[in-house]
């Protein structure tokens, strides 16, 4: 006599399949958020580290070290930014951020005008100042979020969709006013 041979119905199938689709769904847009959250957190420890070499460059020498390009604010292991840092003030300085975009600094007089920053004048007004930026993911510049003195929580956004990954993060002279802040804090707009 012939034996039945166990197997799995079409329908049976048709169900593990439609379960297994559904939960890639709901999974693959988290895993992608937090992907791209740990490359913006990635990017925030790494301009905190020019940072903190910018600031002790500036304990050292009273003026902030001369960034690359006055205009574009981007550097490269060769410039004379990245040489005045490395290897004396950290031994190794990131030169792009974790989506692999360019970071850009700004020093002396030349950090009026980005982001929002601006100065008063005088003789030595500036010659300290430094800014270090991310563009985020996009590498685009954005005025969404810009530091604003009347009202210095204007820059901070809540990342709320992948949309906010794209905006700008910045330090002013070891501070932070252009970036994400956490749900319980509130910003500006």
């Amino acid at each position: 006599m012939f034996k039945k041979s166990k197997g799995f119905t079409l329908i049976e199938l048709l169900i593990v399949v439609a379960i297994i689709g559904i939960l890639a769904a709901l999974l693959i847009p988290n895993a992608m958020s937090a992907l791209q959250k740990a490359k913006q957190k990635g990017t925030m420890k790494d301009i905190m580290t020019i940072t903190t070499a910018c600031m002790d460059y500036v304990t050292d020498n009273g003026v902030a070290p001369t960034a690359a390009s006055a205009q574009s604010g981007n550097y490269t292991r060769s410039s004379t930014f990245y040489r005045a840092i490395c290897p004396f003030y950290v031994k190794s300085l990131p030169v792009t951020d974790q989506w692999g975009n360019d970071f850009y600094v700004y020093s002396g007089t030349n950090v009026t005008g980005q982001y929002g920053i601006a100065f008063g004048t005088g003789q030595s007004a500036g010659t300290d100042d430094f800014a270090v930026a991310s563009n985020g993911r996009n590498d685009t510049p954005d005025s969404a979020y810009e530091y604003d003195v009347s009202n210095p929580m204007k820059g901070f956004y809540t990342v709320s969709s992948m949309l906010f990954f794209n905006y700008d993060m910045v330090t002013w002279n070891g501070s932070w006013i252009v970036g994400p802040i956490t749900r319980s804090g509130s910003t500006g707009t």
